[in-house]
């Protein structure tokens, strides 16, 4: 396979921009009083739900829709506004020319809804950089979200798109995430550019399902073979 039959999955959040520093506080926030209003809860148990919801399925919206009859698209709609959003966000310039130097096909592969990845793109300045959109709401199976890590939304989003998995790389920061992409035959980026706060111990343990370990995108477009 030569470098340009690759085909790049980016994930967004903590991948593509650092979403820890003020997005994330903000959705957390916002999903949150979400639970509380319509299922009725107090504060800390909304917090403890939406999180177990998070570990449990990959996605908050994953749980509420099975257990709670939530419909996704007014979930997505009131939790993602987030006012003001713009505003924290800042792009680099080397990032969009390290992912035109990347050989090969770019798609973005998030579990945010389709609204706020293109805010959060066109704020960074990389909308230009992606062929199409992979987001929550492309990852139903059944009527049910499957949002990443589920191995079944992989299988079907790659075979509309067809593509075999072995030509895929999955670029990302949840190792969760990851480790399903290889073991459907996928190469894995484990995307570290945001994770300092993690421990520098941490951070250099290598897993058996992650292929390469990089900092930022342009350590990425270096060296993209595997």
């Amino acid at each position: 396979m030569t470098p340009r039959d690759r085909v790049w999955l980016f994930d967004l959040d903590d991948t593509l921009h650092n979403a820890s520093h003020r997005a994330f506080r903000e959705l957390n926030a916002s999903m949150t009083a979400y639970i509380e209003t319509h299922l009725g809860l107090t504060t800390d148990e909304a917090v403890d739900l939406r999180h177990r919801y998070w570990i449990r399925y990959g996605a908050t919206l994953t749980g509420l829709q099975r257990h709670h009859g939530i419909k996704p698209a007014h979930f997505l709609h009131e939790t993602h506004r987030l006012p003001g959003l713009e505003a924290h966000l800042h792009g680099h310039a080397h990032d969009l020319a390290a992912l035109r130097r990347l050989p090969g096909r770019k798609f973005l592969m998030t579990n945010a809804p389709r609204a706020y990845a293109e805010r959060v793109l066109a704020a960074i300045g990389l909308s230009a950089a992606f062929e199409g959109l992979i987001c929550i709401e492309d990852m139903a199976c059944f009527g049910h979200s499957r949002p990443k890590p589920d191995a079944r939304m992989f299988r079907i989003v790659l075979a509309r798109l067809g593509l075999r998995p072995e030509r895929c790389v999955l670029v990302e920061d949840t190792l969760v995430h990851q480790k399903t992409a290889h073991q459907l035959g996928m190469a894995t980026v484990w995307m570290q550019r945001w994770l300092r706060r993690a421990g520098a111990a941490r951070l250099h343990r290598r897993p058996v399902y992650v292929g390469r370990r990089v900092g930022s995108l342009a350590a990425l477009a270096r060296a993209p073979h595997f």
